[in-house]
C-alpha cells in the first residue's frame, strides 16, 4: 500500500503503556523481542535517567504501519576521569573548540535507537511500506516533538542508530535532511555451524592454535561454578552485579548511558526463559555475570561484569564467551550476536565484523557544519581480526 505523506500521521507516546493494544495488532512487530510491550516496558520502568518516547505512524487509513523508539540523553563528561588513552579528553577538546559540544551543561542527545544495545533496534517499519519516505517522516516528526516540549536543557544533537551496510540505500536519505553517517565499532557475529550439535563440534572446527587457546580457558576456568539467576533470588545479588559491571562499562570508550541492573528483574519476569542471566563464582565469591537475550533465531549477547583481578587466573571473560556459544549451539541458534567491544578477543572465537552506521546532526544549522569535522576525528578501534576456524 503506498503512503500518501499528506495523509499520513504520526502519534507521540511519552509511556508504553499508553500505546494502544490495536496499534500492536496491526504492526505485529511483538515477535521481535525488541519492539514488544514487555521488552520496551523494562527498559523504561528501570531507566529513569533516560526520558522515553515512542512514534507511531499511522497511513492514510489509519491504520499503523511504523513504530519508532527514541530517548532523550543527557550525556555527561564524567567518563573522562577514566579515560586512560585520553581519546575522549582529545574529542571533547575538539567538540568544544569547534562549539558543538557544551562547556557547562550535559550534551543532550536524542538517540532513534536502543541506548543499550547495538543493531537496528529503533524503528519497525511492516513490510511493503515505503521505508526511505517512512524514516525521513519519523525524522521530522522527532524534530517538531522536540520543537513543541520545552525543555531545561535544550537539544543539541539527533542521532540515529545502528545500521548494517544492506540497510544504507534506505537509511542515507537522512543525510537529505542535514545528517552525517558515521562508522561506529562493528557488531562483532559468529554464524552458528548447523552441524555443531555440542561444543565439542565447535571445538573440532577450530584451528589446533585456537582449539589449545580454548581447552586451555577452559581448564583455567574449571572451578568456576556457575548459577542461573531468576526473579526469586534476583535482588540478594543485585549490588555484587552493579559492581562488576561497573568494572567493565568504566573500561567502555563511549557509553550512551549506564544501564540499571534492576531492569533484569523485569525482563526475567516479562521475558523468561528468552532472557539469560548467569553467574559466575568461586567459592562463596560472585566474579562475574552474563547476560543475552534470545530474539527468534538470533542469541544477542547484552552486557557482562568480571572481577577483573581474577580475570586472568580463571579466564573468566573467554569462559564468557564460550558459554554464549554453548548456549546458542544448545538452542539451534543461526546467529550469535557478541556485540561491540573487546573485537580481538571475540574474533580469536571465530566472531567477524558487521560494519555498523549511525546518522548524527546537531540541531542547529551552522554548527552542524562543523559537526562533519569533528566526525572525521572519531573512527572505529582498529583491531587484529583472527581467523580460527580450519578451511572447509
Amino acid at each position: 500500500m503506498n503512503l500518501d505523506h499528506n495523509k499520513s500521521k504520526v502519534l507521540v507516546f511519552n509511556k508504553v503503556a499508553e500505546i494502544p493494544t490495536m496499534v500492536w495488532e496491526e504492526l505485529n512487530c511483538s515477535q521481535n523481542l525488541y519492539f514488544s510491550s514487555n521488552y520496551l516496558e523494562a527498559l523504561e520502568k528501570n531507566n529513569s535517567h533516560l526520558s522515553f518516547f515512542y512514534l507511531v505512524l499511522k497511513n492514510e487509513n489509519e491504520k499503523a504501519i511504523a513504530f519508532a523508539n527514541a530517548q532523550i540523553i543527557n550525556f555527561q563528561f564524567r567518563s573522562l576521569e577514566n579515560d586512560t588513552t585520553n581519546f575522549l579528553k582529545k574529542i571533547t577538546s575538539i567538540g568544544r573548540r569547534l562549539t558543538i559540544l557544551p562547556k557547562k551543561k550535559p550534551l543532550t542527545i536524542i538517540n532513534c535507537g536502543n541506548a543499550f544495545v547495538s543493531g537496528e533496534h529503533g524503528i519497525f517499519i511492516k513490510n511493503g511500506e515505503n521505508k526511505r519516505l517512512i524514516l525521513k517522516i519519523i525524522s521530522k516528526g522527532i524534530l517538531h516533538h522536540t520543537e513543541n516540549n520545552n525543555r531545561e536543557n535544550p537539544i543539541d544533537i539527533f542521532m540515529v542508530k545502528d545500521f548494517i551496510a544492506e540497510s544504507l540505500p534506505i537509511t542515507n536519505e537522512l543525510m537529505n535532511l542535514g545528517y552525517y553517517a558515521i562508522n561506529i565499532e562493528p557488531n562483532m557475529i559468529l554464524k552458528i555451524n548447523p552441524k555443531w550439535q555440542n561444543f565439542e563440534d565447535y571445538l573440532i572446527a577450530l584451528k589446533t592454535k585456537f582449539r589449545v587457546k580454548a581447552k586451555k580457558a577452559m581448564t583455567l576456568s574449571n572451578d568456576i561454578i556457575t548459577k542461573e539467576i531468576s526473579v526469586l533470588n534476583f535482588d540478594e545479588h543485585l549490588v555484587k552485579m552493579t559492581e562488576l559491571y561497573k568494572k567493565v562499562v568504566t573500561k567502555a570508550e563511549f557509553n550512551l548511558g549506564e544501564f540499571n541492573l534492576q531492569t533484569y528483574k523485569s525482563l526475567k519476569a516479562k521475558l523468561g526463559d528468552s532472557y539469560i542471566l548467569k553467574t559466575y563464582w568461586i567459592g562463596n565469591e560472585m566474579i562475574g555475570f552474563m547476560s543475552g537475550m534470545i530474539n527468534k533465531s538470533h542469541l544477542d549477547a547484552h552486557y557482562v561484569g568480571i572481577d577483573y583481578e581474577l580475570n586472568k587466573q580463571y579466564a573468566i571473560y573467554q569462559r564468557m564467551l564460550y558459554d554464549y556459544i554453548k548456549i546458542a549451539i544448545a538452542h539451534k541458534i543461526e546467529i550469535l550476536n557478541f556485540g561491540r567491544t573487546a573485537s580481538e578477543i571475540k574474533s580469536s572465537v571465530g566472531a567477524v565484523p558487521q560494519d555498523l552506521s549511525v546518522y548524527i546532526r546537531h540541531k542547529k544549522s551552522i554548527r552542524n557544519k562543523f559537526l562533519k569535522l569533528f566526525l572525521l576525528k572519531i573512527q572505529p578501534s582498529e583491531f587484529k581480526q583472527k581467523f580460527p576456524f580450519k578451511k572447509s
